[in-house]
Parts: C-alpha cells; sequence; structure tokens
C-alpha cells in the first residue's frame, strides 16, 4: 500500500443512527489519527443519529465532538448524498450546494458499531458502488450482528453456545404468557438481551420471576428481537481476535475482569479509562490465565467461527469458560471490534500501524478476488420476452 498512499483518499465512516453511536466516534477518530500519521489521505464521513451524512475535515478532530454545540456546527457543514453509480469503482458523496465539491472516495473504512453500519447495511452500499472496504462483508456482517443466528450457525457446527430462547417483539405484544413459559425452560440465571446490539446494551442478568418480565421488556426497548440464554456461572469472559482472510491468524486471548452481574458498558467504556479501549490496565489480563491446552482450543476455535461466519478482514470471537467445569463456550462475533482491539494485537505483536496496513491490503485482495467473477450473463432473454408480448398482441 505504500506507493498508493498519495494516490487514494479513504473514507473512515463512523457515527451512525445507533446506541453505540458515541463508541464509533471513537473508533473513528481513532482510525483517522492513525491512517493520517502513514500517510494517507483521509475523508471523515460523520452520520448522526438521524441519519444525515456529513464530510469534512474538521470531522476529523475528536475535540469536535466533545466540545459541545454539536448540533449548531453541524448545522454549518454540508450534508451529503451517496452516489454508487462510479464507473471508476468509487464512492462519490455529493452535496447540492452550487460551490461544494463531490467527495472522491477510493476505498472505505467503515468503524461503526451496532445496527445501521456493522450489520450489512453499509457494507452494502458498498458493494453497490464496487469500491474496496475493509472488514467484513454484508452476510457475515448481517449474521454476526444476530445474536440469534449467531447462535444457531454455532449449533449448526457442533461448536457448544449456551441453551437459549429467541423472543420477537410481536409474539410478546400477542402472547406474553406463552413467550414467558418457553423462557421459564432454561436454567437460572439468565440473560435477557437485545439480539441486534453490542456494547452490553439493554442487557439484564435475571435471578427471579419478577425481574423477567421488565428485562424484556428493557430489551425489546432497544430492539425487535431479544436473546434469552443461559449464563455460564464460575465465569471467565474471554476473548479471541481474528485477523486475515483466507489464511486467518488468532491473536492472545484477553481476560476481561468486571465485578457486577456482567462485563458493562460502564466496564467497557466509562471506568478508569474502559477495558474495551485498552487503557483499563487492571480490567483486562492479555495472556488470559487459561491453561496451555484451554488457550489452544480458544484459539482454534476463533479461527473456525471466524471462517464458518464467512468473516475477513478482522473480527473478534467472545467466549465464556466456566472455570469449576473446565469447560468453553463460544457466544458472539463482534466484525468491528471496538478501536479494532488494537491494544490486544499490540500484544500479539502487531502495532496499530502495521494493523491498519494490513487491514487495507486484506481489503484490496478481497476486492480483487470478488471482481475476478462474471457480473454479466449474455441471454436472449429481452428479445424473446418481447416477441411473446408481439404474439399474445396478436392472439
Amino acid at each position: 500500500m505504500a506507493s498508493e498512499k498519495n494516490k487514494i483518499t479513504i473514507g473512515v465512516f463512523f457515527g451512525s443512527r445507533s446506541p453505540e453511536h458515541e463508541v464509533s466516534i471513537i473508533t473513528g477518530q481513532l482510525i483517522i489519527a492513525e491512517l493520517k500519521k502513514l500517510g494517507y489521505t483521509v475523508a471523515p464521513v460523520f452520520i448522526d443519529k438521524k441519519g444525515q451524512w456529513f464530510s469534512d475535515a474538521v470531522l476529523g478532530n475528536l475535540k469536535f465532538f466533545t466540545e459541545g454545540n454539536l448540533e449548531e456546527k453541524l448545522g454549518r457543514l454540508s450534508r451529503y448524498c451517496v452516489d454508487t453509480g462510479s464507473e471508476n469503482q468509487t464512492l462519490v458523496l455529493k452535496t447540492g450546494k452550487m460551490f461544494s465539491k463531490d467527495r472522491v472516495i477510493d476505498m472505505a473504512f467503515p468503524a461503526l458499531h451496532g445496527m445501521n453500519g456493522e450489520d450489512g447495511t453499509i457494507q452494502g452500499i458498498f458493494e453497490l458502488a464496487n469500491v474496496p472496504y475493509v472488514g467484513c462483508g454484508v452476510t457475515a456482517s448481517a449474521v454476526a450482528m444476530d445474536k440469534v443466528l449467531t447462535k444457531r450457525l454455532l449449533q449448526s457446527a457442533g461448536i457448544v453456545t449456551t441453551p437459549f430462547v429467541c423472543i420477537m417483539a410481536d409474539d410478546w405484544r400477542k402472547d406474553k404468557a406463552a413467550v414467558l413459559e418457553a423462557v421459564r425452560k432454561l436454567r437460572r440465571p439468565i440473560f435477557v438481551k437485545p439480539a441486534r446490539l453490542g456494547s452490553s446494551i439493554g442487557i439484564t442478568k435475571v435471578r427471579t420471576e419478577e425481574e423477567l418480565e421488565n428485562a424484556c421488556e428493557v430489551a425489546l426497548h432497544y430492539d425487535t428481537k431479544v436473546i434469552v440464554e443461559e449464563s455460564v456461572e464460575n465465569l471467565m469472559d474471554v476473548t479471541c481476535a481474528v485477523l486475515g482472510n483466507s489464511s486467518p491468524i488468532p491473536s492472545l486471548i484477553q481476560e476481561s475482569i468486571f465485578a457486577g452481574e456482567h462485563f458493562s458498558y460502564s466496564d467497557k467504556y466509562l471506568e478508569e479509562g474502559g477495558a474495551q479501549l485498552g487503557n483499563a490496565q487492571n480490567k483486562i489480563v492479555i495472556p488470559a490465565r487459561l491453561s496451555a491446552e484451554r488457550t489452544k482450543e480458544v484459539q482454534a476455535l476463533a479461527v473456525k467461527i471466524f471462517a464458518l461466519a464467512d468473516c475477513v478482514g478482522i473480527a473478534r470471537v467472545d467466549f465464556l469458560y466456566d472455570k469449576i467445569a473446565d469447560k468453553v463456550y463460544a457466544n458472539e462475533i463482534n466484525t468491528m471490534p471496538g478501536t479494532l482491539y488494537h491494544h490486544l494485537w499490540k500484544a500479539s505483536g502487531i502495532e496499530i500501524g502495521a494493523l491498519l496496513e494490513k487491514l487495507l491490503m486484506l481489503a484490496l485482495e478481497q476486492h480483487e478476488k470478488k471482481n475476478e467473477t462474471t457480473m454479466i450473463f449474455k441471454s436472449d432473454l429481452l428479445s424473446f420476452a418481447n416477441s411473446v408480448k408481439l404474439q399474445m398482441k396478436k392472439e
């Protein structure tokens, strides 16, 4: 990529209509700053909570978002719409203002978390524009975003995961009693979670019947689909990141430490600098305190699940380890880890600059491979359809 640095513009997409909006801003700012250090031309693309798109150099500074009056400042910027019709394998951002220039993006780097970004939606836009982009494609992003689909995928491959029940909002409204009866078959305590949300938002650990209904209502506030799953007691929460396309490699394993019922949003991002951001060193242990046998098992499973879900580029696979039973449960896949989990890759021997260069290279590799397939099929179908139509008119 070194020879291409002055020739391409990398669009870093962040924000969006998601409860994980603020986390995405932090990830986006990190990527923008580090890409600039590497000498790349970067176009920040911020999507606000209303779904409006902005692109301006000032958006590449974290202070723009932290020093107040955000709505007022955004109001002074041009709003952009997306043109996916370029013939040059680029994504063009257009504005209706007379003297505003189009922004041409040669490669996309999504730094989006949660719905409307990490779930395959923006990846679909990149596919339509035929622009290379970093990370997982539409299918992997959509499946991994959905905790229920992920669980079913794991079960289909014979990978051990915790028992669960899926709740749909329509079923909850129509027959709450039947839904609650199905959930009662799970062994307590249980976790109730929005099925397509991350960062531990909307999660409740439930032990009693009195807690259950309220927990479901909280989760349904954030999603129309909810997963209820058995908890793992004597828990060690462990994570393994994976990097690559056809020959992915695992990172070291991170153990996350928390005092509450689960690894919360506060544990991940707020307390003592945030464990997910790699700042709260007393909240994470790298490498995790696992036996050599379990370490190899988790790393091998992470790579297997990465391939099973059709992931490319980067992802993070989360596991639950029962320390007493000495048993590993696969839990979730995260296709755009917060801040790329660069602290875990650093501990694994890959600095963030090298990580970004590798991700850009993998994106180009995947894009070239995709474009080797034939998208055109020559056919006489329309001529045939026209002749049939004429014949029908005569009759």
